[in-house]
């Protein structure tokens, strides 16, 4: 038969175990929240819109950009353009498009991109 000390100790160690659980979903929904969606087109060089930001050009169709620091996701808003991101430089490697509205976590990391229209 359980004994009070040892019902409390279970008690604590529910209690703790709820507030750590807790504490890991409110860090993750923060690291969720993106930026405020803008007219533009951005190349961040972390997770969910976050790290260094590259603004990106979006009247310079065709033209191939190799970036300095590799971008891991991605947030445009236009009506007439989109990105073709490139895993490797000089527009080469694997192919990530856009679309025309999008805010997204790249599969792989992009070090080079091209603006298309859409």
């Amino acid at each position: 038969m359980f004994t009070p000390s040892t019902k409390l100790r279970s008690t604590a160690a529910a209690v703790t175990m709820a507030a750590a659980l807790v504490g890991l979903g409110a860090r993750a929904a923060n690291a969720a929240d993106w930026p405020t969606l803008k007219e533009g087109a951005y190349l961040y060089s972390d997770i969910t819109g976050a790290g260094t930001v590259t603004k990106v050009d979006l009247g310079e169709f065709g033209t191939c950009h190799t970036l300095s620091k590799s971008a891991l996701s991605v947030q445009i808003v236009t009506g007439s353009a989109s990105l073709e991101l490139y895993s490797g430089a000089d527009c080469t490697g694997g192919t990530w498009a856009s679309g025309t509205l999008a805010q997204a976590n790249l599969p792989r990391a992009a070090l080079s991109y091209r603006v298309v229209p859409a």
